[in-house]
């Protein structure tokens, strides 16, 4: 079984399972459909909330099973679906793919951009300070 990018719909299907553990297809497809959960990394970030099925939310985590993106407990009636890919593991891929493409690999672009579209508040710019700090410490002398 080999591991692959996950799609927007399978990504999303990931957080829900990173944040919950171990769940049913009929748990993930409640939260799917959840109007009181808050948007997080796009998830109803634009327009109306839409609905997925249960057999839709069913055929995509087949999909990402076959794909290795998650493992599946089979001995019960139900089964029980769980994430098979690291959450910290998948958000560096898909950011390094994102940079590697949108920026031609140079995160020092992303930043800029990202900095100047975006006005942070001082406990932002503390906050970036202070990792600007440790990457520092962190390299080695020239």
């Amino acid at each position: 079984m080999q591991t692959s990018k996950p799609t927007e719909s399978e990504l999303e299907i990931l957080q829900l399972l990173w944040e919950l553990g171990p769940s049913t297809v009929r748990t993930v497809n409640e939260h799917l459909n959840n109007p009181q959960k808050p948007a997080r990394s796009g998830r109803r970030s634009s327009g109306a909330p839409r609905e997925t099925g249960y057999t839709t939310t069913l055929k995509i985590m087949q999909i990402m099973y076959e794909k290795g993106l998650v493992g599946r407990d089979e001995e019960g009636r139900t089964h029980i679906y769980s994430a098979a890919v690291n959450e910290q593991e998948t958000q560096s891929a898909l950011l390094r793919q994102f940079v590697d493409a949108a920026y031609r690999g140079s995160a020092m672009k992303l930043v800029l951009q990202a900095l100047g579209n975006h006005e942070a508040n001082q406990s932002e710019i503390d906050e970036i300070k202070a990792l600007l700090a440790q990457i520092e410490q962190n390299q080695p002398e020239p």
